[in-house]
């Protein structure tokens, strides 16, 4: 029993602990941890280049050498969906549509970029919801870079 000391018939402990409001703190896990982190961004795009490697359409908007390119799109893509903030550390803002201003993207670009996306996602073998967070993202995104009918 607690004892109460100048309190009068109010025992501290009983009190304290029915006058504590509910923690109002929520724990959410985000994509990133989920998914198994940095790693599975990286894989992502790995699968993701080796098709944009071999298409016609979308290999001359790249530069020669992907690893750039590569490194870029997998810290970014980390830091979007929760990870740490390296890509904005090493590049500043994402500043997605003025990077990707000097380069024609029409319908078709967009097509073949969510193309060898979704393959990219689909081969993760995500849980259901994760597979399509994703790739709502990824839609979004790609339509709002189109700059040309």
């Amino acid at each position: 029993m607690a004892r109460s000391v100048g309190l009068g018939h109010i025992a501290p402990v009983e009190r304290a602990s029915q006058c504590t409001p509910p923690s109002t703190v929520v724990t959410v896990e985000t994509l990133y941890e989920r998914v198994g982190g940095q790693s599975f961004f990286d894989a992502l795009v790995d699968r993701f280049y080796s098709g944009v490697e071999t298409d016609p359409l979308l290999r001359p908007l790249y530069p020669e050498d992907l690893a750039d390119p590569r490194a870029h799109l997998a810290l970014f893509l980390a830091q979007y969906w929760g990870g740490p903030p390296a890509y904005s550390e090493q590049r500043g803002h994402p500043r997605l549509r003025m990077r990707h201003a000097p380069f024609v993207i029409g319908l078709a670009e967009r097509d073949a970029w969510m193309r060898h996306m979704g393959e990219a996602v689909r081969a993760a073998d995500l849980a259901p919801a994760d597979e399509t967070a994703l790739m709502d993202y990824f839609e979004m995104a790609a339509r709002s870079l189109i700059n040309a009918t």
